[in-house]
């Protein structure tokens, strides 16, 4: 079974996907702690299987990760019905509004600004990070207009959500989750702040729209860091892993030059290469049985992600990047109820970094080697230069 801090596996684990899926659909994985489930069939029961669920056990020593745990106890995401049912009904109701067509033409504008920055950072320069100048800052200018924060606090968010979402790493060094606590004691704390700002003053924003829709201010919190750290690190790390692979199939990218309406299946095909989420866990609540797998009462199980997208039971030619892949019955947003709520606003601005990019730099270039990011549940680079 591959080794998750192999530095070999880490920057493809691809291979070691196929091997495991060759001998079986769900394994045990010493080093995870947990079964894992690597078929495109067995992952996506692990999604949907009712037996199994998102259950919270907080981080310990629960009396130094108070804020970290306030998070997610009252998160959309690590609850299950009855709970999970109220919170995804208010919440969807408040994302309801009309905000995704409402910045769409925003976060257009944003993304064709970046790219013009990037653009005239290369000529000045030779080359410019791409993480740096537009895989990075667009989300969070989106998430910024979404929850209506002042421009200048947005940076201040990044490190928070970067500091936070390590926790869901594996073997965690203790100043790290030291880090991590810190960071979401500072994340909430604005976000009261923020909320009280607007209980006093409300606007036409999701965190005014969410304290009208009757969640409890430690939920309302809760969603807002989750909105932020979700939206954040999957979409940064789609539109990076998609344009490393589109510069690395050249044809794939010229396609997009020459078609700009491929860009919405381009986007799914960009979220099943190279997944941004490599993993997601289920705890079982009954005894249940995946692929014929055992799955008792408490134990774990991973859908692995990264593993499904490239099974070729049910993508033909599955390591292969075709920006014109029909169906695409890729598992990036997750399944089941716990579908990921901000999927639509995802695709809006990978659509338009891609797009902008396409659109106004067709000649771009990759311009030395691309730093990745050491982690495996979180992939992504740290950096990734381009030119023209």
């Amino acid at each position: 079974m591959f080794d998750t801090d192999d530095p070999a596996f880490l920057a493809d684990p691809y291979p070691a996907f196929a091997e495991a899926r060759a001998h079986g659909p769900v394994h045990r994985h010493q080093g995870l702690g947990c079964a894992v489930a690597v078929s495109h069939a067995a992952a996506s029961a692990v999604l949907r299987h009712r037996g199994l669920g998102r259950i919270w056990s907080d981080a310990e020593p629960a009396e130094r990760f108070a804020s970290f745990n306030l998070l997610h106890r009252n998160s959309l995401l690590e609850n299950e019905p009855p709970a999970h049912t109220r919170l995804r009904r208010l919440v969807s109701g408040a994302f309801a509004r009309g905000h995704v067509e409402r910045l769409r033409p925003r976060i257009e504008e944003l993304a064709d600004g970046m790219v013009d920055g990037l653009a005239a950072r290369i000529h000045r320069e030779g080359s410019a990070d791409l993480l740096e100048h537009l895989a990075g800052p667009l989300p969070v200018a989106v998430i910024g207009e979404l929850l209506d924060v002042p421009a200048a606090d947005r940076p201040r968010l990044v490190p928070w959500s970067n500091a936070i979402v390590r926790m869901y790493e594996y073997g965690l060094p203790e100043e790290s989750r030291r880090m991590a606590e810190e960071a979401a004691a500072e994340f909430a704390g604005y976000v009261r702040s923020l909320a009280s700002a607007r209980r006093a003053r409300p606007g036409d924003d999701l965190v005014s729209h969410l304290l009208a829709a009757d969640l409890t201010e430690d939920e309302v919190v809760a969603t807002a860091v989750l909105l932020f750290m979700a939206g954040h690190e999957a979409t940064v790390n789609v539109i990076g892993n998609g344009v490393h692979a589109l510069l690395g199939a050249r044809e794939q990218w010229q396609r997009l030059v020459d078609d700009p309406a491929l860009l919405p299946v381009a986007v799914e095909e960009l979220i099943r290469f190279d997944s941004p989420l490599q993993l997601f866990e289920r705890t079982a609540t009954v005894d249940v049985e995946i692929e014929g797998f055992a799955v008792r009462r408490g134990e774990r199980i991973a859908a692995l992600l990264g593993a499904a997208a490239r099974d070729p039971a049910v993508f033909a030619e599955p390591d292969l990047l075709d920006v014109a892949r029909q169906p695409n019955a890729h598992l990036g947003f997750g399944g089941g109820i716990h579908y990921c709520v901000g999927a639509p606003l995802a695709r809006v601005e990978i659509a338009a970094a891609v797009g902008a990019l396409t659109s106004r730099l067709p000649g771009l270039r990759p311009a030395g080697a691309p730093e990745r990011r050491p982690e495996f549940v979180i992939r992504g680079f740290r950096t990734l230069p381009v030119s023209l």
